[in-house]
């Protein structure tokens, strides 16, 4: 079933080669390794899903039994067991708010599930008027009609609250050493301060597995700055995964109109935003006369126009070798 997945991923995504130097440019059909002819099939499990965000897959050992998890912007997590979608919604989900492009984000499995059965997920915590991105832990337990969240914890909330319901980042993505890393947008009317170390707008963070501060994060012992900041300059990251291999972290982030990004995320670095982008103001007014500035990091890759990217995936399984070591983006546009 997982090999049904990734070809319906693959049938909407463009293929960005690992195995090839990336290259400071806008993506072009020539570079997108095409789908081997005739070795998928796309199978449909459930239809009518309230916008499906993310995918957990549980171990296929009991009491498991390779379940998927599979939350919708609406804050409902459905489950999908042997090949079918269950009747009943996931039990003890957060109340989430889900105006405009506020709802939940995301929903990953602790690295050591067998033993901990711990779930985080992210959604937008609040109001209208006062709202965050928020991460929040639980214990799944698997029941016949569906399954259960015990010991729900929010073990971290962005500061500070905001306006309105744009631009909120939230994915996640556990790191070789154990601590995670989670995405934050900039809200959208507050882009200025995603060059400002005091506030969480435009930044990924870095916490323990706990929602604490790791003493090593590259803005600990900055004065006026936000310790739990890990890089900064991001507009609006929804793309966000951790390559074992290479030890690398790869995200990608909206753009405004035209210049979407595929970043390789590194440690205190600046990604830019606003003050550089390949992108104008869906107005068609400038945001910047810069592409490019001291001390702030070039995209690997840029989207002109946008794709709008949505889902992030590094393949390394065996069922299809030819795309062995690519990345798969979701895109909502064209």
């Amino acid at each position: 079933m997982r090999t049904s997945l990734i070809a319906i991923a693959a049938t909407l995504a463009a293929a960005l080669p690992v195995s090839h130097a990336l290259a400071q440019s806008t993506l072009i059909e020539d570079n997108v390794p095409a789908a081997p002819e005739g070795s998928y099939q796309v199978e449909t499990l459930a239809e009518g899903l309230a916008g499906g965000y993310a995918i957990a897959f549980l171990p296929t050992a009991e009491p498991y039994n390779g379940d998927m998890l599979v939350a919708l912007k609406d804050g409902t997590i459905r489950v999908i067991r042997d090949d079918e979608m269950l009747d009943a919604p996931v039990t003890g989900t957060p109340d989430v708010l889900t105006v405009d492009q506020a709802g939940m984000f995301d929903i990953v499995l602790h690295p050591d599930f067998d033993e901990t059965g711990l779930v985080y997920m992210t959604y937008t915590h609040g109001t209208e008027g006062e709202n965050a991105t928020r991460l929040a832990r639980a214990r799944y337990v698997p029941t016949e009609e569906g399954g259960s969240l015990e010991d729900f914890e929010p073990i971290f909330t962005a500061s500070p609250l905001k306006q309105g319901g744009y631009h909120y980042g939230g994915r996640v993505a556990f790191i070789g050493d154990g601590t995670l890393l989670l995405s934050i947008g900039e809200g959208y009317r507050y882009m200025d301060r995603a060059q400002d170390l005091d506030n969480h707008f435009g930044k990924i963070v870095r916490l323990n597995d706990d929602g604490s501060v790791p003493d090593d994060n590259p803005f600990v012992d900055t004065d006026d700055a936000l310790p739990e900041i890990w890089s900064y300059g991001h507009r609006n990251p929804q793309g966000l995964i951790y390559i074992e291999e290479t030890d690398t972290v790869l995200a990608h982030e909206h753009g405004p109109k035209g210049g979407d990004e595929v970043n390789v995320i590194e440690p205190g670095k600046n990604y830019g935003w606003p003050a550089i982008t390949y992108g104008i103001d869906y107005s068609g007014a400038s945001i910047t006369p810069f592409t490019e500035m001291n001390g702030m990091e070039q995209p690997e890759i840029h989207f002109v126009p946008s794709i709008a990217p949505s889902g992030f995936t590094y393949y390394d399984g065996d069922k299809f070798p030819d795309w062995q070591g690519d990345l798969f983006i979701g895109a909502l546009a064209h």
